[in-house]
């Protein structure tokens, strides 16, 4: 029997969203921090756009199509990624409606 490789394990999404577990809603009002490498991390939406340091959303491109400028305004510390995450989840918005309305019908 040869010695077969250790498997490595990583963290690499957080799912931040002011909805609870299980609630039906859950996955059109949640953000993503995701790892993006070299100890940084994206905040997206789930749908190829990351959030920017001064709160825009920006189409995510292949990486050879990301520009320096967009890379610096589009990455982050884990503790800041979860940050903005967190202090945008609220905000999300769906046909009009944001994640507090939608958690506030279901409270």
């Amino acid at each position: 029997m040869t010695d077969r490789p250790k498997a490595h394990v990583q963290v690499a999404r957080f799912e931040v969203s002011v909805l609870p577990q299980g609630d039906v809603n859950r996955r059109h009002f949640t953000l993503y921090v995701e790892w993006r490498g070299g100890g940084q991390w994206a905040v997206s939406n789930g749908f190829h756009e990351c959030l920017s340091a001064d709160g825009t959303w920006s189409y995510e491109s292949i990486p050879t199509g990301r520009r320096d400028e967009w890379i610096a305004a589009n990455r982050f510390s884990l503790s800041t990624a979860v940050a903005l995450a967190k202090e945008h989840a609220p905000l999300i918005s769906v046909n009009g409606h944001t994640a507090l309305d939608v958690l506030e019908r279901t409270l």
